[in-house]
């Protein structure tokens, strides 16, 4: 898309440029009729010889009008690339995110299939007293089996998407990637409270709603270039005439075409309205979709803003605290395996839901700035 960009840019330089100019050179009398000369070909062994410089004018305002419209063209197709470039960097950043998640959730599974390892002894050690039944350490090896399966199923999303990252990264899909660390702190402006301020961006930076702004001045260029083209074009010449080795005559000419077939001229000017009315529709349509998509990505990072709060503030701490109960009370035979398991499956969904609110934040802020354009 750069390189159309660039292409776009070097044709709008030479759209109000003139034709060029025709040399036509007439040989009159080459037989020399009357004469003692022979046939010749010869400029000054002829009659007379006529040369004709000629150089084709449009009417006045079309070259302007033209290069305005090649002009226009140039910003859309920038703007086109702008969007294609904004796009991937978007796909990058969401894909990054998705790194992070899948990364995340196998540190966490692995974390809990430590904790069932743990379980396991427990419930081991009170069966060799007589204080539980084998099949509470027979439960514990299932589950275990039951988180490596999930592992395996973890293992396979993240090649995936490193294939997935480095192909957006121009880099061989089979490529190594270092493990993701951190992810990007969300701007405070990226809430509902600053949504006037971020449409606002948005009308001025889009690249999509650049792109069709430039085609709806493209549009009503070439209108006008169709509406100027009831005049006619004009071909300018100069004609000095040779006789022997002198120039004795000269010339000059003016050529126009008539403008009969008004009705072809019509249906071009018809033609022309109807595509600025499209291109103007087109725009409309264009903002109705990014201002859309900003308001829903708004309202989802304010969605995982409160969940990751919630999670982190609420479910999970209550959830470490149900385990190491569950756990002291299993110790003491107050309370079953089954029960214990369970208390450790809600500490895992509590940090995966944590995980999951940060990753869905993360796309969110990415779909954003893909919107405006530009970063946060």
């Amino acid at each position: 898309m750069r390189h159309e960009a660039d292409a776009a840019a070097q044709r709008a330089q030479s759209a109000a440029a003139l034709p060029d100019p025709v040399l036509r050179a007439e040989l009159m009398d080459i037989t020399n009729e009357g004469t003692d000369k022979g046939t010749s070909l010869l400029p000054s062994q002829v009659g007379s010889t006529r040369y004709t410089l000629m150089q084709s004018v449009p009417w006045f305002g079309k070259r302007d009008m033209q290069r305005d419209a090649a002009v226009a063209g140039a910003d859309r197709a920038q703007g086109q690339s702008a969007a294609t470039w904004a796009e991937l960097s978007a796909q990058i950043k969401s894909a990054y995110a998705q790194h992070y998640y899948v990364a995340g959730g196998q540190k966490i599974t692995r974390d809990l299939l430590d904790l069932v390892v743990q379980m396991e002894k427990v419930a081991q050690v009170r069966y060799a007293n007589g204080l539980a039944a084998q099949q509470d350490a027979v439960r514990a090896q299932v589950e275990q089996t039951a988180i490596k399966t999930g592992l395996v199923a973890l293992n396979s999303s993240r090649r995936q998407v490193e294939a997935r990252l480095n192909a957006l990264l121009s880099r061989p899909a089979n490529m190594p990637l270092a493990t993701p660390q951190s992810l990007r702190i969300i701007p405070a402006v990226a809430s509902l409270e600053n949504q006037a301020a971020l449409e606002q961006r948005i009308r001025e930076h889009n690249p999509d709603l650049f792109a069709d702004e430039a085609g709806i001045r493209a549009s009503e260029k070439n209108r006008d270039l169709a509406y100027r083209n009831r005049y006619p074009d004009l071909v300018l010449g100069i004609s000095p005439t040779q006789t022997g080795s002198t120039v004795r005559e000269w010339g000059v000419m003016v050529e126009l075409n008539i403008p009969l077939q008004q009705e072809s001229r019509r249906s071009q000017e018809r033609e022309s309205e109807a595509m600025l009315a499209a291109a103007k529709a087109r725009k409309e349509a264009t903002a109705n979709r990014v201002l859309s998509a900003l308001s829903e990505n708004l309202s989802g990072i304010e969605a995982a803003r409160d969940t990751e709060r919630l999670s982190s503030g609420g479910l999970l701490p209550q959830a470490n605290v149900t385990f190491e109960s569950a756990l002291t009370g299993y110790q003491n035979g107050k309370v079953d395996f089954a029960t214990l398991l369970d208390a450790a499956r809600q500490t895992l969904n509590a940090r995966l839901e944590i995980l999951k609110a940060q990753t869905d934040a993360q796309m969110r802020l990415a779909e954003i700035e893909r919107l405006l354009g530009e970063e946060l």
